[in-house]
């Protein structure tokens, strides 16, 4: 079964910190990254940090300096977010984001993929002045 645990969300003043980790369990295709995004007011899902597979980092602009990403070193299905010099902006419901590939058999000797993605329940960030 398909699962990405999050915990970590909560309130805390401006200028605060938190952490937010993402465990992914029950994907049994390739992972290509696993990152967090946040919705905004109009229900839009905006990237806030991504991690690929072989450790290269994203970020949105607006957290750069501020949060980092990071892959647990003994399970590279366990990524955190730090969030330093939290704005009240920055509240928000944070999901865990994983993209996967399938790689399946085609004609002969190829193959085919398909990238996926695979999305958690969602952890409320609340930042107040």
């Amino acid at each position: 079964q398909v699962q990405l645990v999050e915990s970590g969300g909560g309130s805390v003043q401006a200028g605060g910190s938190l952490r937010l980790s993402c465990a992914a369990s029950g994907i049994p295709d390739r992972i290509n990254s696993i990152g967090w995004y946040r919705q905004t007011p109009d229900n839009q899902r905006e990237m806030v940090a991504s991690v690929t597979t072989d450790g290269a980092t994203s970020y949105a602009e607006y957290v750069k300096g501020r949060f980092t990403i990071s892959a647990d070193s003994a399970k590279n299905t366990v990524v955190y977010l730090q969030m330093s010099t939290l704005k009240p902006e920055d509240t928000a419901v944070y999901y865990c984001h994983v993209n996967a590939r399938r790689t399946t058999r085609g004609w002969g000797k190829s193959f085919n993929t398909r990238d996926y993605d695979v999305w958690g329940q969602g952890t409320q960030v609340t930042v107040s002045l």
